[in-house]
Formats: C-alpha cells, structure tokens, sequence
C-alpha cells in the first residue's frame, strides 16, 4: 500500500473514532436529563401518594372495608385508594397487590414502594423513608409505625415498587 494511501486510510480512521467520540458524549448529556426527569416524577409521585395517605391519618381501621370508602379502611382498601388517587390501579387484596410491580430488596426502599408483612401476605403499608410505614390497623385506624422495630420488624415479608 502506498504511502499516500496509508495517510487517506489513517485520516479516515481518526476521522471515524472522533464521530464515534462525539456521539457517545452527545447522547450522555442528552440521556442524563431524562433519567434525572423519571427520577424526579418517580420521587414527585412517591411525595403525591404519601401527602394523599397522610390526609387521612386517624381515619378507623374496619376489616374487608369496601373500595373506595374514605370513612374507614382496612390496609389493602387503603393503599388501593391512596395510590388510585395518583393514578396507579392496584388490586383489592394485600396479597394480590404483592405480585404487581417489580421486587425490592428491604435495602433499597424508597418512599412509595408497598411493604408487606406476614407469611402468607396479610398486611400492606406504604414506605415513605426513614424506616416508616403509612397503613392502616386496629385502634389507631391510619398512622405511621417504625417497620425496623417490634412486631413490623419481625414480620416483614417483601416490598414491591409499583411507581416507575
């Protein structure tokens, strides 16, 4: 090969490599906003779906509480309504709705992602950070409890993250 040739072939191979380089660089900083814009909504909905359940802090615990009855709920007609609220369907039953989304390690929680307890699954509760779960039961109705402590503790089961 010549040696004119050789220097043709060199050129366009750098000039190759450079558009190559240029389009990984452009399509970083193109993708970046994106993935941060779904982080944000994801995190901006986590923050819709916990204010929505705090509105309702107090409100009586009745087992198998009807769908959609705001007077009384029970934990899977809870986390049903709140996150119907936001514009997430989920299932009536704590069981059923532990089988949508995708699984969560209980280290890597974020607000928003649904808490299960028992084995079989028979209690739902909404994480919203820092240990804390929103949901409902018994004699305080809807209130917030430290899932890394007593009974919570010891009856985890799994978590499920349903916003994306």
């Amino acid at each position: 090969m010549s040696i004119k040739k050789m220097s043709r072939l060199g050129k366009a191979l750098v000039s190759v490599s450079l558009s190559v380089g240029l389009l990984t660089s452009v399509s970083m900083f193109t993708e970046a906003p994106a993935a941060h814009a779904a982080t944000v909504s994801a995190s901006s909905k986590a923050n819709s779906i916990i204010a929505t359940g705090k509105r309702y802090m107090g409100v009586r615990y009745q087992f198998a509480a009807p769908s959609g009855r705001t007077n009384a709920f029970d934990c899977s007609s809870f986390t049903q309504y709140v996150y119907k609220k936001n514009g997430i369907n989920l299932p009536r039953s704590s069981k059923q709705q532990s089988k949508v989304g995708t699984y969560v390690p209980k280290s890597q929680l974020k607000p928003g992602d649904l808490v299960f307890f028992y084995s079989p699954i028979h209690h739902v509760a909404i994480y919203i950070g820092n240990g804390k779960i929103l949901h409902t039961y018994g004699k305080p109705g809807v209130t917030i409890s430290d899932m890394n402590s007593g009974w919570w503790k010891s009856h985890y089961a799994t978590a499920r993250r349903v916003i994306h």
